[in-house]
């Protein structure tokens, strides 16, 4: 029966599919020959070809994280605090989120569409037929560049949303800019800083492991890829969500 017919059976499916793909991808990984300009070349479209977009998010999360705690914390005579806020809501939760669901939904849904477009035009039956592992050749450089290059934007996502949030803070309202700066850094330390990061480089597993496994098995022509695409942006963002809860209880 279908995973239609038995829903359930679907998810067994679907999970025994991913862990499939994230095994294979382990064991290609130190196999040669190693490509590596096909490597560089997913890290430069998925890291800098990303960079506008991440940065514009971060950007305007943080002055909006600004512009929201700044009139709360002034009732109390604490804007000074503004910045220590808005450093660590960055820094631990909100850029490696957000950016993680942006990414998802740029990279992830372009992985499945690829992976399924090469798939239902028999491109990869083709690698398999002369003896060349669909894996190691199509989904071992996206997925190491996605865990790369995603920290990476993460780290800049951070600096950018701190920059957002001294905008809104010190420009717009007034607020003290020594004060400003010295609480932004004064109660984060580098253990934030490295959870976020690990975060990231989780969330970049499980997006291109994810975008990979759904465009590997797509089925049904052009249909099947526009539903693996779909699926791939909805999956890896639930996978997200889900893993931030479980990653902050162990981290924090």
């Amino acid at each position: 029966m279908t995973s239609r017919g038995i829903p359930l059976e679907g998810y067994f499916t679907e999970m025994g599919r991913f862990f499939q793909i994230l095994g294979r991808t382990f064991a290609w990984t130190f196999r040669r020959p190693f490509d590596g300009k096909e490597l560089m070349r997913q890290m430069v479209r998925i890291g800098v070809d990303s960079l506008p977009v991440v940065l514009l998010t971060a950007l305007f999360t943080g002055m909006v994280m600004a512009l929201q705690t700044f009139s709360t914390l002034k009732r109390f005579n604490a804007e000074g605090f503004v910045g220590s806020l808005v450093a660590l809501s960055m820094v631990r939760e909100l850029a490696p989120v957000i950016s993680s669901l942006l990414i998802a939904g740029r990279c992830g849904s372009a992985m499945g569409a690829e992976l399924g477009t090469m798939r239902v035009t028999e491109q990869i039956d083709a690698l398999e037929v002369l003896a060349t592992d669909p894996v190691h050749f199509l989904v071992v450089p996206r997925v190491w560049a996605t865990v790369v290059m995603l920290p990476l934007l993460i780290v800049v996502a951070d600096a950018i949303g701190i920059v957002g949030g001294y905008l809104i803070s010190v420009v717009y309202f007034g607020a003290n800019p020594v004060t400003y700066t010295e609480n932004t850094f004064r109660f984060m330390d580098l253990d934030d800083l490295s959870s976020g990061l690990i975060k990231a480089a989780v969330f970049g597993l499980i997006i291109a492991v994810v975008g990979c496994q759904k465009g590997y098995y797509t089925r049904g022509g052009a249909e099947g890829v526009g539903r693996a695409t779909t699926r791939a942006v909805v999956l890896a963002s639930i996978a997200i969500l889900i893993s931030d809860f479980f990653l902050t209880k162990i981290l924090f």
